[in-house]
């Protein structure tokens, strides 16, 4: 838990920061989406791999390797000289969080019976919340302080002491696991996921910037291309010898195949909404760092409560309504959100925005903690850590995707080069243009929560023969 907040905290202190790092290093827009989306796109190409090295060599390992990287590339980030060692560092940092991420559901997975997990993923979903809240609130501090002198770096630094910690705690009392039977690396399949992602990805992150040239559109459909060759190495590398790196047998299991399509889509719409949102908030009306952050505050402590609430209490009861209440909720937070930005402009004040906050806050929490259960909860053991890679990485790729769509939807309509008198309202523009997108995106994901079960099957251990373990012995049933 250690792990997925230092994570949580690093993407929304990064957030907050971005507009100071861009007048103190001059970075171009182009930097700024890198800056997140770098890490994004570092983080979703190596998560699948994470997932499975930690299956393989032992997930307490792969772990304290990971967090210690990580530890390393937030003293490289908070070290950075110009914005090109900022970029390249936080890329390291995506990788190494690729490592550090995965095995964080997926020791979950193998340490806690099957009736226990839901109140770990009801913890889960608090430390999001929790994530959520000090990230802004520690990156306007810090920002506003200017310790030492050091201007935005603090928000970097500061991991140093969350992570030695993570390593002293991971070390004494994480319990090793591994996959019940020896699997391998699939190099090819290491090699054909990240060309695909970077092929999608790059592109759209660096289209706008480049005019959009053609070489971007033809990279991006063969990046399809690259995907169904990885499907059809990975069907026959598994019929080999049962070791490949994206388990297709997991998407026979209808939870995890129509949860995955949630968490790309839902992971798209939170890209778009908090990057945009902060440079509204900074760039577009004139915030300060710390005002902004303690804006946010609402949004999160309604995920954190939220999420607390949705895995006890309502999923239990209610089932996949719900997940799909809250991505209406989530909706209709946003909408209101549109509404009062147009009505009150650059007098917006942060309590007229705290009322969307908060709803779009509560939606948020009934959809993290237990979207996660249920696309888990019939999962194998022995494929935790592949399925917790690709939850992590569906979700990130979705991430980069809204990052990268944030040069259409948002950059593209406020344009370059705006007379100062113009900038306030054009980033206002911008921002309703960006929300009306995270809108529909809602409207998509409640939609295909349709596909999802009425019940997670949380009582159940996931593959049959867990199962049969678990249950008590019955009387056979009479030859037919």
């Amino acid at each position: 838990m250690t792990a997925a907040f230092m994570d949580l905290v690093d993407v929304t202190i990064v957030n907050i920061a971005v507009p100071s790092i861009q007048r103190d290093e001059g970075a171009t827009f182009g930097q700024i989406q890198w800056i997140t989306a770098g890490y994004a796109l570092a983080f979703a190409a190596g998560l699948i791999t994470g997932g499975r090295l930690g299956d393989i060599h032992g997930r307490k390992r792969v772990f304290l390797l990971g967090i210690g990287g990580f530890t390393i590339a937030s003293a490289l980030c908070g070290l950075a000289v110009n914005p090109e060692m900022l970029v390249a560092s936080r890329i390291l940092q995506g990788a190494m969080a690729s490592l550090m991420v995965p095995q964080v559901l997926s020791i979950v997975h193998a340490t806690f019976p099957a009736h226990e997990r839901g109140k770990v993923f009801g913890l889960f979903g608090a430390i999001v919340g929790l994530g959520a809240v000090s990230g802004p609130l520690l990156g306007a501090l810090l920002t506003e302080w200017n310790l030492f002198g050091l201007e935005w770096r603090p928000i970097f630094l500061i991991n140093l002491p969350v992570g030695v910690a993570g390593l002293l705690l991971g070390s004494r009392f994480i319990t090793e696991s591994k996959a019940p039977r020896a699997l391998r690396l699939d190099l090819v399949g290491v090699a054909l996921v990240t060309l695909g992602l970077l092929m999608l990805l790059y592109p759209l992150i660096r289209g706008r910037e480049l005019g959009w040239p053609l070489w971007g559109y033809v990279s991006m459909a063969g990046a399809f291309a690259v995907f169904a060759v990885l499907v059809a190495y990975e069907r026959r590398k598994s019929a080999r010898d049962g070791s490949p790196l994206v388990e297709l047998s997991l998407f026979k299991v209808k939870s995890f195949a129509a949860g995955i399509a949630v968490q790309t889509v839902f992971g798209v719409g939170l890209g778009i909404f908090f990057l945009v949102w902060t440079l509204y908030m900074q760039m577009g009306l004139g915030w300060s760092p710390l005002k902004a952050g303690l804006t946010g505050v609402p949004f999160s402590i309604a995920v954190s409560v939220a999420a607390g609430m949705s895995v006890q209490k309502l999923v239990p009861r209610f089932g996949r309504k719900v997940l799909q209440a809250g991505a209406l909720t989530f909706a209709a937070g946003v909408l209101l959100y549109v509404w009062e930005s147009g009505r009150y402009g650059l007098g917006i004040t942060p309590w007229q925005m705290a009322l969307p906050l908060v709803v779009m806050g509560a939606g948020m929490g009934l959809i993290v903690a237990p979207l996660t259960d249920a696309v888990l909860s019939e999962v194998p053991r022995e494929h935790a850590g592949a399925a917790s890679g690709l939850i992590n990485t569906v979700q990130q790729m979705g991430n980069a995707l809204g990052l990268g769509l944030v040069s259409v939807v948002f950059f593209g309509v406020i344009g370059d080069h705006l007379a100062p008198a113009r900038i306030g309202p054009a980033y206002v523009d911008g921002f309703r243009h960006a929300l009306g997108w995270v809108a529909a995106v809602l409207g998509a994901i409640f939609l295909l929560m349709f596909a999802l079960p009425k019940r997670p099957a949380r009582h159940l251990e996931g593959a049959a023969g867990e199962r049969l373990r678990t249950e008590p012995e019955k009387e056979p049933a009479p030859a037919l």
